[in-house]
């Protein structure tokens, strides 16, 4: 436990010696050590998830992973140590609070940072299945595009085929007419367009073949719009359009798996937007709550140490600060007071024996 203690101590900057003179807030600064470590914890597995994403598929991913966990967590470790260690309680509440405002918009920032790649673990599930919509929708876009983009390519060829298609329809229709007044006609019955006359007649014969004429004309029609459609598979095939297929579950699995944080992370921002355009509020505010509670939980060194009073331990830091800035300032003054003497003395020995050289030479030449 005494190891456990110390450790947190030192996380939270404080001065061993010093506190051990106040029991009574030991276990303040130990809660704020472990706030302070624990911000850095999770901030290691918040970068280190980030980056297993930008890797994915890499055999070094999991190596990439902890070794940026660890220096990512490092340094919001040391830099939630430095925010605590130099808010002054000295000061006022109010110099205080200023002192500590650009440190809680850095914090806010932080915990921004460190939120994302958590929340994208949270929600793996609702995102996976997100992606799954979305990736078949990209999927069915670019074969749509493909497809028109084709057709305007060979529109007269479509058009052709078309008029064929119609053609052929129309005289499905005729022959199936004609065939029911050639059965009247056979079976006598009596209307605007047959004899009346019960038999195989001269009539029945004519429209009989009338009719073979029809059939042949259509199995004619029928052979030119194979012939054309198999003129336009081919040329799908030799442009690549039939290589274009709806991804089956196994390939959506495949790329979901190897999807990069930024589709991740744009799935996570629309994860609240359901497919007819509505907003799922539970999804949408599950998201802000968790995200504010990170933020919430980066800034918690910062308002525990504003919200603490100024205790006995801050008081006893404050006078050894306050005594080593008098010792150094009076090191300064008395270094200054013998340089101040020392370079009198200095030049008066220099003009002492410029004066004598001069004097020699005055009595040289004499």
């Amino acid at each position: 436990m005494d190891n456990i203690k110390n450790f947190f101590w030192w996380c939270a900057g404080v001065h061993k010696e010093t506190l051990n003179k106040f029991p009574e807030e030991q276990n303040k600064y130990i809660s704020i050590g472990a706030t302070i470590f624990f911000t850095g914890l999770f901030a290691a597995l918040a970068g280190g998830y980030a980056l297993y994403f930008v890797f994915s598929g890499n055999d070094f991913a999991i190596f990439y992973a902890l070794l940026f966990g660890i220096i990512w967590g490092l340094a919001i470790f040391n830099l939630d140590r430095y925010i605590v260690l130099s808010i002054d309680k000295s000061k006022g509440t109010f110099k205080q609070i200023l002192q500590a405002l650009p440190r809680i918009i850095l914090a806010v920032l932080i915990g921004l940072v460190i939120s994302r790649p958590l929340e994208l673990k949270i929600f793996d599930k609702e995102i996976r299945e997100h992606l799954r919509i979305d990736y078949l929708k990209q999927q069915q876009a670019n074969i749509d595009t493909l497809q028109k983009t084709f057709e305007n390519k060979y529109a007269a060829e479509f058009t052709q085929l078309n008029g064929l298609k119609s053609q052929a329809d129309s005289l499905e229709t005729t022959i199936k007419t004609d065939r029911q007044k050639l059965n009247h006609e056979i079976f006598g019955t009596k209307t605007d367009e047959t004899s009346g006359v019960l038999g195989y007649g001269p009539y029945a014969k004519m429209k009989e073949e009338n009719l073979k004429k029809q059939e042949i004309y259509l199995d004619t029609l029928r052979t030119r719009i194979q012939a054309k459609e198999s003129l336009l598979s081919q040329r799908k095939v030799k442009e690549g359009i039939m290589d274009e297929k709806i991804l089956t579950d196994k390939s959506l699995d495949s790329a979901i798996n190897v999807a990069g944080f930024a589709d991740r992370n744009a799935a996570l921002s629309n994860l609240h937007k359901k497919p007819d355009g509505s907003i799922e509020e539970s999804t949408e505010y599950a998201v802000i709550f968790i995200t504010l509670l990170f933020v919430f939980f980066e800034c918690l060194p910062v308002f525990v140490k504003l919200m603490s009073h100024k205790d006995a331990y801050d008081i006893a830091i404050a006078n050894q600060n306050i005594v080593h800035n008098f010792e150094s300032a009076s090191n300064v003054d008395i270094e200054k007071n013998a340089l101040n003497n020392l370079i009198p003395q200095r030049t008066d020995v220099a003009i002492q024996r410029r004066m004598d050289r001069l004097s020699q030479d005055y009595e040289s030449n004499k």
